[in-house]
């Protein structure tokens, strides 16, 4: 039986398929692996703007929660796109035209400098990636079409932002807005993609579809493998907090941790909307389980109901724990961020970035939570900040005020 919490404003359950003992084995290097995340970091370390973003010490904040110490890796300036997404969606978007290239020249050691410069851009031209999305996504994949010269169309769902489908128009793809939910825009993709000889680039995978989506994810490894490699301190973190939505960014996380420190990575909490709490439900029942209904939430980069299968491979057995959130509070942690309320340097965070540390701060707020978790005044917790302000009048409307207002 599982240990669960239900606070109000929360619910936490400790995965019972985690085991401290558990090794990174093959079926996660299948996913994973030092391989791919070298070869990741070779190509998008040469995309124009690439910088490691900031890993950011927040003492304000952990000594309100009565912590040892909180870093915060912010995502919000990533690539001008505000979001860690174009790791992944343009990485996969990179090795989809190069294995393009590759089949029409012959050549299997194609330069990237060649396919950057557009020495390929006639077979390039020819290809046509697709992707669904709820925002940030699809403006990664649309980012990496027009970077490498390929054709693009991103499927939102009733739920997107006005202002996210113009973001994501604005990078020249054709956007179509589907009726129903993140998945059925998913399946609507699919469908296209496999009745016009498109390429998919999800950040899901249904066991199918998998080398995409595998270069998806190891794309979003470097970000963790940044946050490791600037810990201001030696060893792990005890605790970090992931926001799940389809798991393809705390599958990587978990990932590098746990190659990184093996059984002493730290302790991997997932943290979702309550009304969207699939990976919650699939961790509580050993198998994943496909939630249904009104999957809508503030945290609308999160709103998914059913869970990679690549990402379950890691996660299954990595998590130690998942929790659930109602909506205000991811609101009121951007609204924390945004005041720097605990004399923090203020911060811009959209409302799925905000989610890790939200999670957090329920947890750390509960005493039965924290005696559950381990969490003490001497915990070290590492969070990803992983969007800024990609609508910025949603963002004004909750926080109060502009982005450049917050952090000019």
């Amino acid at each position: 039986m599982t240990q669960s919490i239900r606070p109000n404003s929360f619910e936490l359950m400790l995965n019972p398929s985690a085991s401290s003992n558990t090794v990174y084995g093959a079926a996660q290097a299948e996913v994973l692996n030092a391989d791919g995340l070298s070869a990741a970091k070779k190509i998008i370390s040469r995309w124009p703007g690439y910088a490691p973003t900031p890993l950011v010490d927040l003492p304000g904040i952990a000594a309100a929660a009565d912590t040892g110490s909180l870093h915060y890796k912010n995502e919000a300036h990533r690539f001008g796109l505000k979001s860690f997404k174009p790791l992944g969606g343009a990485y996969a978007v990179y090795r989809c035209v190069e294995a393009e290239i590759v089949k029409a020249t012959g050549n299997s050691d194609v330069d990237p400098d060649a396919i950057m410069s557009g020495q390929f851009a006639d077979i390039a031209a020819g290809v046509t990636v697709t992707a669904a999305t709820d925002g940030n996504h699809g403006r990664s994949v649309a980012w990496g079409a027009r970077m490498f010269g390929c054709r693009c169309v991103i499927f939102i769902n009733e739920a997107v932002s006005e202002g996210r489908e113009k973001a994501i128009a604005g990078y020249g793809a054709e956007v179509r807005r589907n009726p129903g939910s993140f998945d059925d825009a998913v399946r609507a993709a699919a469908a296209t993609a496999g009745s016009e000889s498109w390429h998919v680039i999800p950040d899901t995978s249904d066991g199918i579809i998998v080398e995409a989506p595998r270069n998806v994810t190891q794309g979003y490894a470097v970000m963790a493998a940044e946050a490791i490699e600037q810990l201001p301190y030696d060893g792990p973190p005890t605790h970090v907090f992931l926001q799940a939505g389809v798991g393809g960014m705390a599958a990587a996380s978990c990932a590098q941790f746990w190659q990184s420190f093996g059984a002493g990575k730290p302790k991997i909490i997932l943290v979702e909307p309550k009304t969207a709490a699939c990976w919650f439900a699939s961790l509580r029942a050993s198998q994943p389980v496909a939630i249904s209904g009104e999957l809508d939430s503030l945290m609308g980069g999160l709103a998914c109901g059913e869970v990679s299968q690549l990402a379950w491979k890691i996660l299954k057995p990595g998590t130690d724990a998942a929790m659930t959130l109602e909506d205000e509070a991811g609101a009121d942690t951007m609204r924390l961020l945004a005041e720097g309320r605990h004399g923090d340097t203020p911060l811009v965070a959209g409302e799925s970035g905000v989610a890790g540390l939200a999670g957090f701060l329920a947890a750390a707020s509960d005493v039965h939570a924290r005696e559950t978790l381990g969490l003490n005044g001497t915990s070290r917790v590492v969070v990803f900040g992983t969007e800024g302000a990609t609508d910025p009048e949603t963002y004004e409307a909750i926080v109060g005020k502009t982005p450049d207002q917050v952090a000019p």
